[in-house]
């Protein structure tokens, strides 16, 4: 059961996620010639590696995948949809796996329901594919090239706003939502489809991508990249104040092996990468701070006057009839709307009062978080967690500013509930803190080394030459907007400034 590790690459990744799969597939179209080696602490749950496992067609083959994602959790109950999610109860959903302890320090509001996900894949193998551009101030102002970084993340991610032009109500929703929503709003800030990683095959069924479509086939086909499963990066090696490689653990057997390389990137999550680069003694003073969550206020509503109708061909994990639309973040409302199907209502209908297949919608808003300083990751190297590492703690509170948003926010969700249709509940709720999954700012990027931020534009560690990092942890700026085409935009910078060294030193 042993493995070869390679002992020494061009490239070493650290996590198969959407940016870890950025990285290795610029550098493979990029930089062919370069060695790379990815280590991924979780199993391979589908097939191809990284896929989501929503194109898993059998309902307990996909259930089996999502088990095996949620690490110590593997088999513990959880919730089927964030709707389902009330405040104080502790469930993570499939796929993920709860921070056991330390989520609440007294007198803070805590992330009571951070998770996380240890598979090939990542998050990107659950996640609901939803890819909104930035704007007003969630964009980076030093980052000149943004809107053509973000292209590239739309490519790389498969990006498409028709994947459900075929649903019956999608029009009509957005019809509704437009009237009360885009009075005195540009364009591009106006009702519209969400931009989805999706695409439909010709046979009908929708295909969502996962890390496997961020590789491509020039990754798959690259004889200088390798990719191993459950294995556990240890620590990051630096010599002369320079990265020169990864420790690594294989938990199948519990052998350790070193791995030299001429670049590191760490692309875990916005908890886990702080965390290697703590245990490896790299600490700079904006480590793990700034940590910021995506509040979330949701409600539904039904349309009514609305006759059935078949769903879009294809099938698949989701019902079709309404589609997804978008109600995109401004500065004055500082919210990013989701509008879809729920395929129940979320309290009870007479059975006298049948419901139309496709005519419970769901509304949900992210809040953009007034970001603080304070709001951190303490780590320990006395106590450990599930994998060995130190363990973490957050603190987390929501500030005067967090409080108003959020009342606005539900105020806001119940015109569009009545805009829609007739809304389901006498109010909508808040989902408890960290149901996002959009954790965010702990590696900051920063346009200088001023003790705010640990990383360049290129995503390269300030503190040390040749260390990467990556993750909706790199975001710098309080966004609403679901974070990954972001985060894959970042990453597709970072593999540049690689692959340009590689090459000039060809």
């Amino acid at each position: 059961m042993t493995r070869t590790y390679p002992r020494e690459v061009d490239v070493v990744i650290v996590g198969s996620g959407p940016t870890g799969a950025a990285y290795a597939r610029i550098l493979s179209e990029r930089a062919p010639h370069a060695t790379i080696a990815m280590f991924e602490v979780g199993p391979t749950v589908s097939d191809p590696p990284g896929s989501h496992v929503k194109n898993i067609v059998d309902a307990d083959a996909r259930a089996s995948a999502q088990s095996a994602s949620q690490g110590p959790d593997a088999g513990t109950a959880t919730v089927s949809s964030p709707g389902a999610v009330r405040a104080g109860d502790r469930r993570g959903r499939p796929g993920t796996f709860l921070l056991p302890a330390g989520y609440r320090v007294d007198g803070e509001d805590g992330l009571p329901v951070a998770a996380f996900s240890s598979n090939v894949g990542g998050m990107g193998a659950h996640w609901t594919a939803a890819c909104p551009r930035p704007g007003g101030l969630e964009r980076v102002d030093f980052l000149d090239d943004l809107d053509e970084l973000l292209a590239e993340g739309d490519r790389l991610l498969g990006v498409t706003t028709t994947a459900f032009d075929g649903s019956s109500f999608g029009e009509l929703v957005r019809s509704r939502l437009s009237a009360v929503v885009d009075e005195d709003r540009t364009p591009e800030q106006r009702v519209q489809r969400m931009p989805l990683a999706v695409h439909r095959r010709d046979d009908g069924a929708l295909v969502w991508s996962g890390s496997d479509v961020v590789f491509g086939d020039v990754t798959r086909a690259n004889e200088n990249f390798s990719l191993f499963d459950e294995t556990l990066v240890t620590g990051i090696l630096v010599e002369d104040g320079r990265a020169v490689g990864v420790s690594v653990q294989d938990r199948r057997d519990g052998s350790r092996s070193e791995v030299r390389s001429a670049f590191v990137v760490v692309a875990g999550d916005a908890l886990r990468t702080p965390q290697l680069l703590w245990a490896s003694g790299i600490r700079p003073a904006a480590l793990g701070r700034t940590l910021n969550d995506q509040h979330q206020v949701v409600y539904a509503a039904r349309l009514r006057d609305v006759a059935p109708s078949a769903p879009a061909a294809g099938g698949g994990a989701l019902s079709e009839q309404a589609g997804v639309s978008w109600v995109p973040y401004t500065d004055d409302l500082p919210f990013h709307g989701q509008v879809m199907q729920l395929d129940a209502s979320p309290i009870p209908v007479a059975d006298d009062d049948p419901v139309v297949p496709g005519s419970i919608v769901g509304i949900g808003l992210f809040c953009a978080k007034d970001v603080q300083w304070d709001d951190r990751i303490e780590f320990d190297e006395s106590e450990r967690d599930w994998y060995g590492m130190p363990a973490m703690t957050l603190h987390y509170s929501l500030t005067d500013v967090d409080r108003d948003r959020l009342e606005a926010a539900r105020g806001f969700i119940q015109e569009l509930a009545v805009a829609v249709g007739e809304p389901l509940g006498d109010r909508p709720f808040s989902l408890p803190y960290g149901s996002s999954l959009h954790y965010q700012g702990t590696t900051r990027m920063g346009a200088e080394d001023d003790g705010r931020s640990v990383c360049s534009r290129d995503s390269e560690v300030w503190a040390v030459p040749g260390l990467f990092v990556a993750g909706n942890g790199v975001i710098p700026t309080p966004t609403a907007c679901n974070p990954t085409v972001t985060s894959v935009a970042f990453a597709v910078r970072g593999a540049r400034a690689i692959a340009e060294r590689l090459t000039a030193s060809a």
